[in-house]
């Protein structure tokens, strides 16, 4: 006797009616045909069932927080910066618990199951560390929080950065962050590094950097990042986020730089929606887009995951918490349109986030976690194509989180009919 049993689901890796058996917390079969009994049974009738999607950047301090205490005109990166500026002093820790909650409570109906936030580390008073910890003790039931310390305002250019960043680490921040190209040379910028990364080495942390996120093609802290990563053996334990430089650089360069970065297994996180948005602000036409060579670094095997970053906050005023907007953005800004680019995005939402996260039990297989997502899609495609509904949201073989059907009512004369937009006919459930 199972508790859960989930029937004639459809898998990312394209099996087909295939039945997961559910026992406590965990998955105890995957196969066709299960004919054992289950205390509750969900029938997928085809969909796709899926591990939860994991976003690994994201600004949970900042969230909800568009409009505080005034909107970017601009639009640009700089100006969202200084707005932050200007709201950091006025924080609250029952504030930032309260959007940080609101947001999480929306992320885990869209089937989101971790989150890394970068935290702002610059204001000596810390209370958006504070804030985090207390919410990732709220949420750890159905959702696993990772914490980065981020010196927003530079790890040197900040007169308190490096002594906050390491109060951070020392309150229980889980990895260490950074923002090379925001300090005020390019030297204090490679010395950031160089001292984060040791910092990490040091008490055995992760790192997770903002690195180059510029259109300058000169910002190339990402070779230090490397470069550091392989001096202090933090191999496949660093990720470098955002990375826009790199659609500006020449091509020899890059030629180079990319062996350097599979050499440091670093992990890659553009963060689609944010870079189309910010970048090329100061170009006419042609306007670059902004985001950096996801294809090119995932044919050299560099593991590609893809973050959020901000939603409804002093950078970016649009956002949902469904990591397939993420997705489906980058399939057009990555022009990644056939199948098995499709395929590689939605991994890159799924199991290149877990990786980069350093998750435990997480996938589709017997012995993982039963944290499942059923869709409203029959295939990762079609999943991105239309933004699915998650119908339901399982953490630890308990449902957490349920969504109707989205499903359209035709009402001309003679041709009334439900229709489902994945299919275009009737519902099948």
């Amino acid at each position: 006797m199972f508790d859960l049993i989930i029937r004639h689901a459809n898998l990312p890796d394209g099996r087909r009616d295939i039945d997961i058996a559910i026992l406590g917390q965990t998955i105890a079969a995957i196969a066709p045909g299960i004919t054992a009994e289950a205390r509750d049974t969900i029938d997928a009738t085809g969909r796709l069932v899926a591990p939860p999607f994991c976003d690994p950047h994201f600004h949970m301090d900042a969230t909800l927080s568009l409009g505080l205490p005034r909107m970017n005109r601009s639009g640009t990166l700089l100006e969202g910066i200084a707005l932050w500026g200007e709201l950091r002093p006025t924080l609250s820790r029952e504030a930032l618990v309260a959007r940080a909650l609101r947001y999480i409570d929306l992320a885990v109906t869209q089937g989101m199951g971790a989150i890394r936030t970068h935290v702002d580390t610059s204001d000596p008073r810390l209370v958006t560390v504070e804030a985090m910890l207390e919410v990732r003790d709220l949420v750890r039931d159905h959702l696993d929080l990772q914490i980065v310390a981020f010196p927003q305002d530079g790890y040197y250019r900040a007169p308190e950065g490096a002594a906050s960043l390491t109060r951070a680490l020392d309150m229980g921040v889980d990895i260490v962050g950074g923002i090379p190209h925001f300090e005020r040379t390019m030297e204090e910028g490679r010395a950031s590094v160089q001292a984060l990364c040791r910092i990490a080495a040091d008490r055995g942390l992760p790192v997770d950097m903002h690195c180059d996120e510029t259109d300058d093609p000169m910002s190339r802290h990402v070779e230090t990042l490397a470069a550091e990563t392989i001096r202090h053996g933090l191999q496949g334990r660093v990720a470098g986020s955002h990375l826009t430089s790199m659609h500006s650089m020449d091509n020899y360069y890059v030629s180079k730089l990319i062996p350097l970065m599979a050499e440091a297994r670093m992990n890659v996180i553009p963060n689609p929606l944010i870079n189309i948005m910010l970048q090329g602000r100061h170009d006419t036409y042609p306007k670059r887009r902004g985001m950096t060579r996801v294809r090119e670094l995932m044919a050299a095997g560099l593991n590609v995951s893809f973050g959020h970053d901000c939603v409804m906050d002093p950078w970016y005023s649009m956002g949902s918490g469904d990591m397939l907007e993420v997705g489906h953005m980058a399939i057009h800004v990555a022009q990644m349109a056939s199948l098995d680019d499709k395929a590689a995005i939605f991994d890159a939402l799924t199991v290149n986030s877990a990786r980069t996260m350093g998750l435990q039990g997480y996938g589709l297989h017997k012995g993982a976690h039963a944290d499942l997502v059923v869709l409203q899609a029959r295939d990762p495609a079609e999943a991105l194509r239309l933004k699915s509904v998650k119908l339901h949201v399982i953490r630890r073989g308990r449902i957490i989180a349920q969504t109707a059907p989205r499903i359209g009512a035709l009402l001309i004369p003679g041709r009334e009919a439900l229709i489902d937009p994945a299919t275009g006919f009737a519902p099948d459930y």
